[in-house]
């Protein structure tokens, strides 16, 4: 009798302990499962403010309908730790569904996946562009942004050339993505600082240049503003290149525009007054560079502006249509230019 029992229950223990081990997988798989498989569920929200804990997470998640357990939620959380996984949970914006399993939801926030917005900044965009842009994006006010671009960040940026009375020119357009919550005008002014360290200052630095710095963004920004067609950027290059060698003021209408605040366009060009209106902007009064970038250059007219290539033009007028004539003397110019004028008063007067 003793030997039959000793049979049985040598027999049932490991029974017992393979329907525990299916049982506590079943579970396991479930509570790891997403708690919805309809295609048409919504994504949610959540944000996790700075120093959640862990548990604290689970159990808003669980009461938002994202996992099935916060007993899973505690159980994946601990594992991390076991196998001494780098990072954490990290607070933010999320968004998440039920359509996701346990372990993609947890995974996400121990990343950091947060929910971004996005910004453009298209090149040739001056300072004040930028802002009426951000604030209309419901990013940073105008004036906090302007106010942000004359706190010069030298201890992060110590490569920005001394001096400078604001960030024109240095804020690199691009697209960007930064988290949603919180963002500062500190925050984009940083971000894009970052983008011309990395994509614009090797490339001055890995060739020899006659321009300082400060002198080739500023150059550049002149270039950016005038090139509208790709094919015509190295020569205007090189116009400009070639005037200041040879101490001739740039006479370009951007720089008499940015100083004036002020935008022409073929219905209302630049008046001759405003072209002798004195600024420190002005470009045909006054030689060499402007005191300070017009505009955030793109790499394109960086890169032609590093080592500008010999040309024979000295004059450019522009088409209105993209393009420019250029022009070997000042009487060339000055044909082309009353051509060019001609030809749009002539147009105009066909669309009166």
């Amino acid at each position: 009798m003793s030997c039959l029992k000793r049979v049985f229950y040598v027999g049932i223990f490991p029974l017992a302990l393979g329907i525990a081990a299916w049982q506590g997988w079943s579970w396991w798989s479930w509570a790891q499962s997403p708690v919805s498989l309809s295609e048409e569920e919504q994504p949610v929200q959540i944000q996790i403010p700075s120093g959640t804990a862990a548990q604290q997470i689970g159990q808003d998640l669980e009461a938002a309908g994202l996992i099935r357990s916060t007993t899973a939620w505690k159980v994946w959380t601990r594992l991390q730790e076991f196998k001494k996984r780098e990072g954490g949970l990290q607070a933010g914006t999320y968004e998440l569904s039920s359509t996701q399993s346990l372990p993609e939801i947890a995974n996400q926030i121990w990343t950091g996946d947060v929910v971004q917005t996005g910004f453009t900044i298209p090149e040739g965009w001056n300072l004040t562009q930028m802002a009426e842009y951000l604030e209309a994006q419901g990013l940073v006010s105008a004036d906090e942004f302007l106010n942000s671009t004359e706190e010069i960040p030298y201890a992060q940026f110590p490569w920005l050339p001394q001096g400078l009375p604001h960030l024109e020119g240095f804020l690199y357009p691009d697209t960007y993505q930064l988290p949603s919550e919180q963002i500062t005008a500190e925050d984009i002014i940083d971000t894009m600082l970052l983008r011309f360290e990395q994509v614009a200052l090797p490339v001055y630095q890995q060739t020899a240049s006659p321009y300082s710095l400060a002198e080739w963004v500023n150059l550049a920004s002149i270039v950016e503003k005038e090139s509208v067609v790709a094919e015509e950027r190295d020569t205007i290059a090189g116009v400009f290149a070639r005037r200041l060698r040879e101490g001739i003021s740039l006479g370009s209408d951007p720089t008499v525009e940015y100083g004036l605040g002020i935008t022409q366009t073929p219905e209302s060009p630049l008046t001759l007054t405003q072209v002798n209106t004195p600024n420190p902007y002005n470009t045909y009064r006054n030689l060499g560079l402007p005191p300070t970038p017009i505009a955030s250059p793109g790499i394109a007219s960086l890169e032609a502006s590093l080592n500008p290539p010999d040309t024979e033009f000295l004059y450019f007028v522009a088409r209105y249509d993209g393009t420019h004539v250029f022009s070997r003397s000042l009487a060339e110019h000055e044909r082309a230019q009353g051509e060019i004028r001609d030809r749009v008063d002539a147009q105009l007067g066909d669309d009166l």
